[in-house]
């Protein structure tokens, strides 16, 4: 069993490492699209602000996805499910806000055809 726990840690941890990667190249991609393009878009800042948050966006899912790996693969007791539920719900306000600043609107109202 213990093995098996150190398969699901590491599994974790590699999950954590690729949303911080995504957050990285994220943040590497839209900084490379806001010097390459310079003033040839119409709203350079608005589209690097609308890059970088598709990428913490995309970042954060993958972390959420590890916290949740680690903590229902272990044995939970109340305060690891405690601690994920505040995870989760910080993450999900931080994710709905970068929803809302990209669209400009709530994620689940329909965007304007």
């Amino acid at each position: 069993m213990s093995s098996f726990m150190g398969i699901i840690e590491t599994v974790g941890l590699a999950i954590d490492g690729l949303g911080v990667l995504v957050i990285v190249l994220g943040l590497s991609w839209a900084m490379l699209r806001f010097f390459t393009s310079g003033r040839q878009v119409e709203a350079p800042y608005r589209r690097f602000r609308q890059d970088l948050g598709r990428g913490i966006l995309l970042g954060l899912e993958f972390l959420v996805a590890a916290d949740i790996v680690r903590t229902v693969a272990m044995t939970p007791t109340l305060d690891d499910v405690l601690v994920l539920g505040l995870i989760v719900l910080i993450r999900t306000f931080l994710s709905m806000a970068l929803e809302v600043e990209l669209e400009g609107r709530w994620p689940w109202r329909k965007a304007a055809d």
